[in-house]
C-alpha cells in the first residue's frame, strides 16, 4: 500500500507536471551515519530505525500553485523520499511527507492530505531536514498526520484547527481522530516572535514511524504552549505540553538555543533538551548540533545526543542535498 501511494504521488511530481503551471521542483538526496554507545557499533539514522527521520535517502520536493483571473486559488505540496536503512524491519522504506493541497478562501486556509496538525512547534517549524527534532519525534503528537485542516491569519497572529486520523507518517483506517486548534501570538517572519497555545484531543492506535505497534484506539489529548524568537543572531524555541498519552498521565517539554555565524548564517550551533514525563518512564535527552551550509544545494550537519534511559550516547553526521530542477 505504502509503495503504491508513493508512486502515485510520484507521478505527480514529474518534472512535466511542474513546468505545466506555476510550480517548483527540487531533488532531496541525504546521507546518514553514526555510531551509537549502546549498539557499539555504526547507525544509519539520527533517531530509532523505527522512525521516519534521518535516514540516507533519496527523493522529490514538488510545489505548485494554482491561479484564477483573480489571484492564488491554491498550492498543492508533494514530498517523498525512498529511505534505506540496514537497521530498519523494512530496509527500503518509501516515505511520504507532504501530499496535500491547500485552497485559499476568502476566510482562510484550508488543506486536504498529508499535512501538519494544529499544534506546537511542529505546526509551523518545519524539521523535515534537521537532526534535532521536535516532541512528535519523541513521541509525542504527530510531525504529519492525514486529514483536513484550516487557518487564518489575523492581525495579532494567526488561528489554526485540524481534524485528522490520528495515524501520523501512515495512511491507515483504523476508526482513530485526532482533533487540535491552536491560536497564536505573534508571526515569526514578521515580528520575529510568535508564542502559541494548543489542544489536542481524540483516539489513536500506538505508532512509531510507520510500524502499527498497537492497532487498538485508545484515548490521547494534549493542552500545551509553545513560543519560537529570534533576536539578532539568537534563535530560541520551547515547547510544553501534558495531557493523556493511551491511558498513562504524561508531562513533556523541549527547549531550544540557537547561534548563527557567518554571513547568511551559513553556520549555526545549537543545544536541546528534551523531557519525557510519560508515567512511570520519565526520561531525559540533550542534544548539541551543528549545521554548515557548504553551498546553496549543499548542507552539512552532525548531532551529539545523549539518552538517559539507555544511557545511550549518539554522534550523528548528514550530507544533505536539496537541488532545484
Amino acid at each position: 500500500m505504502r509503495a503504491k501511494c508513493f508512486l502515485a504521488f510520484s507521478l505527480l511530481a514529474l518534472p512535466g507536471a511542474a513546468q505545466a503551471g506555476e510550480g517548483l521542483m527540487y531533488l532531496e538526496a541525504q546521507g546518514v551515519a553514526g555510531y551509537s554507545s549502546v549498539r557499539r557499533a555504526a547507525v544509519y539514522h539520527s533517531m530509532s530505525s523505527g522512525e521516519p527521520m534521518q535516514k540516507t535517502s533519496a527523493g522529490f520536493d514538488l510545489l505548485r500553485k494554482f491561479s484564477t483571473a483573480t489571484g492564488d486559488a491554491g498550492t498543492l505540496a508533494v514530498q517523498g523520499r525512498l529511505a534505506y536503512d540496514p537497521d530498519a524491519p523494512n530496509r527500503l522504506e518509501p516515505q511520504l511527507y507532504n501530499a496535500y493541497y491547500r485552497a485559499r478562501t476568502p476566510y482562510g486556509y484550508f488543506w486536504l492530505g498529508h499535512n501538519r496538525a494544529a499544534a506546537g512547534l511542529e505546526s509551523y517549524y518545519d524539521t523535515h531536514g534537521a537532526l534535532l527534532q521536535t516532541l512528535p519525534m519523541y513521541g509525542y503528537g504527530f510531525d504529519r498526520d492525514w486529514g483536513l485542516g484550516g487557518a487564518r491569519d489575523l492581525n495579532w497572529g494567526d488561528a489554526a484547527f485540524s481534524l485528522t486520523t490520528g495515524s501520523g507518517m501512515r495512511l491507515r483506517g483504523a476508526g482513530g481522530y485526532l482533533g487540535a486548534g491552536r491560536v497564536s501570538r505573534g508571526v515569526l517572519n514578521r515580528d520575529n516572535y510568535t508564542a502559541g497555545v494548543y489542544f489536542s484531543a481524540g483516539e489513536i492506535p500506538a505508532m512509531s514511524g510507520y510500524t502499527v505497534m498497537d492497532g487498538a484506539v485508545k484515548p490521547y489529548s494534549a493542552v500545551g504552549s509553545d513560543l519560537a524568537l529570534l533576536w539578532n543572531s539568537w534563535e530560541f524555541r520551547c515547547d510544553v505540553r501534558g495531557g493523556n498519552m493511551r491511558g498513562a498521565r504524561y508531562f513533556a517539554g523541549l527547549g531550544r538555543a540557537g547561534y548563527n555565524f557567518l554571513g547568511e548564517n551559513r553556520l549555526k550551533v545549537e543545544a536541546q533538551a528534551v523531557y519525557s514525563g510519560l508515567q512511570r518512564a520519565e526520561s531525559w535527552t540533550s542534544g548539541l548540533g551543528v549545521s554548515f551550509v557548504v553551498t546553496p544545494d549543499l548542507t552539512w550537519r552532525a548531532l551529539f545526543e545523549y539518552e538517559d534511559a539507555m544511557n545511550d550516547k549518539r554522534l550523528v553526521t548528514q550530507l544533505y542535498y536539496y537541488l532545484p530542477l
